[in-house]
């Protein structure tokens, strides 16, 4: 279930029998169960006292500000980063990106490289390719490290290992480094530290992604708070930044607006121990920092999201994983299930613009429309909304625009058509929904406790022991004087 992403399009064809396993395993459920309710609960602590939706708003403000001069503010942060000594390229597609960083390292004759947190990396695979270059590619982040000694991917956007619990980490870190067995998360926190901080000493090149990118002063934000971050991108002689283009925002102000969502979704902190602001390479008058920064602009199917009305607001997403942790379906298959870069509702969304809606049919399915996740977003994404529009073109066989990749229609089943129609006949001819409804009530002790695959995971729903029609008219009845008798219900 946790191989390596080495093709999502195989991968995520593979979604029903991935989250069949994930449902089967109680260890991993329980896992995710008790870290998600962890989560949920700081959220709402960490909003306590603020106008949340005042907060939301103005969040969904900037980030469609941005948005909407996307290109203009491009221009403006390739402008000032030149100015300030950064090296700017521009990357069309995941391919293309993984050629810059390799150039890069190969005129460095880089060997080894030391990477923080970066889901754009991910993205690319680009520890995948740089191994195959010859080039070590380390990850610094602590989950990130963990999951890349378990040779597996990350299983959520802000916390890749949370899938492990305490002992499964001590006897992966066992087997792969010789640590002691232990359950002290500091003793193993340590260990990892001490670990890394050779390979920080010894890089040629650091890797980091970037939050937020700020046009008007040409400076590269990066939250975190481990401190791998900020060692990563100033122990190395050279940094190298790779975010998606949509990345960008106009000024420092704005980016101060989307921290205090972002810090308080992800992960319930008023702000994270390390808020990292690079703006040029190191000085001749300076002591430390890089001599080189480069930053890597990569676009892999962003600019076809971005033409479209409505879909556009997929660009939105600051990478806060709220939505993850309070959908229903992530918390129960987890991330892995997904076999996608991005897991969880905004991974419904947004993945099926990258590898095309052929390849990623399952995924806008694999959902309840509950609506939590549009209702914890912090700049808004209408996320219910567009699974529905993504459904509905899954069937109908409109093409999801993309630059060069389309999805196909599936087209429905003939017993899922014939159902469907089925119903419409029925809720069309009042007298018969009545006749059935009411038939159906009075029959309901008649029902299977089992209904199939429905109910493989699921406790089956019961039928009420009244219609909805029963219920109206008994409580719009007039209360009836003590001592009278009482009429029966007419069905």
């Amino acid at each position: 279930m946790n191989q390596p992403a080495t093709d999502q399009h195989s991968a995520v064809r593979q979604f029903h029998p991935r989250a069949r396993d994930a449902l089967a395993n109680p260890q991993l459920r329980k896992n995710f169960r008790s870290a998600m309710d962890g989560l949920m609960d700081k959220r709402r602590k960490a909003f306590s006292g603020w106008d949340l939706e005042a907060l939301r708003t103005l969040g969904a403000q900037i980030r469609q500000r941005s948005l909407a001069r996307l290109p203009d503010l491009l221009e403006q942060l390739e402008e000032s980063l030149t100015a300030n000594g950064i090296q700017v390229h521009w990357a069309e597609d995941s391919d293309q990106a993984c050629r810059i960083v390799r150039d890069i390292c190969v005129a460095r004759k880089a060997k080894s490289v030391i990477k923080g947190k970066s889901m754009v990396s991910e993205e690319m695979e680009l520890n995948h390719y740089l191994e195959e270059q010859g080039i070590e590619a380390l990850e610094s982040d602590l989950g990130e490290y963990i999951v890349q000694m378990a040779e597996e991917t990350p299983s959520h956007i802000i916390m890749p290992a949370i899938h492990k619990n305490t002992d499964e980490i001590s006897e992966l870190m066992h087997e792969k480094t010789g640590t002691e067995r232990s359950h002290d998360v500091n003793y193993l926190t340590a260990s990892a530290r001490l670990q890394l901080r050779e390979k920080f000493m010894n890089a040629d090149v650091g890797i980091s992604g970037v939050n937020f990118a700020v046009a008007q002063t040409g400076t590269l934000c990066l939250v975190e708070n481990e401190g791998n971050g900020r060692m990563t991108t100033t122990v190395p002689p050279c940094h190298i930044a790779v975010t998606g283009i949509e990345k960008v925002v106009e000024t420092l102000d704005d980016a101060c607006g989307l921290l205090a969502l972002l810090t308080r979704s992800a992960t319930g902190q008023h702000l994270t121990t390390y808020f990292n602001m690079i703006s040029r390479p190191r000085q001749d008058d300076e002591k430390d920092g890089p001599e080189a920064v480069h930053l890597v602009l990569v676009d892999n199917g962003r600019s076809g999201i971005y033409q479209d009305d409505e879909l556009i607001d997929t660009l939105r997403c600051i990478r806060c994983g709220a939505c993850m942790n309070h959908c229903p379906v992530y918390t129960r298959i987890g991330g892995h299930a997904y076999g996608t870069t991005y897991p969880g509702p905004i991974g419904k969304i947004l993945m099926p613009h990258l590898l095309g809606l052929e390849d990623t049919r399952d995924l806008p399915t694999a959902s309840s429309l509950c609506g939590a996740c549009g209702e914890v977003c912090p700049v808004r994404i209408p996320i219910p909304d567009l699974l529905v529009r993504l459904r509905r073109e899954s069937v109908d066989g409109d093409a999801l625009h993309r630059s060069d990749v389309r999805g196909h229609g599936v087209k429905r089943g003939r017993l899922e058509a014939m159902t469907w129609k089925g119903w419409r006949w029925l809720h069309v001819r009042p007298g018969l929904y009545r006749t059935g409804t009411s038939l159906a009530t009075s029959l309901r002790g008649l029902q299977p406790a089992k209904a199939g695959a429905w109910t493989r995971y699921r406790t089956a729903p019961k039928l009420a022991p009244k219609t909805l029609h029963q219920l109206v008219r008994q409580r719009s009845a007039p209360a009836q004087p003590a001592g009278s008798p009482t009429r029966g219900t007419s069905t």
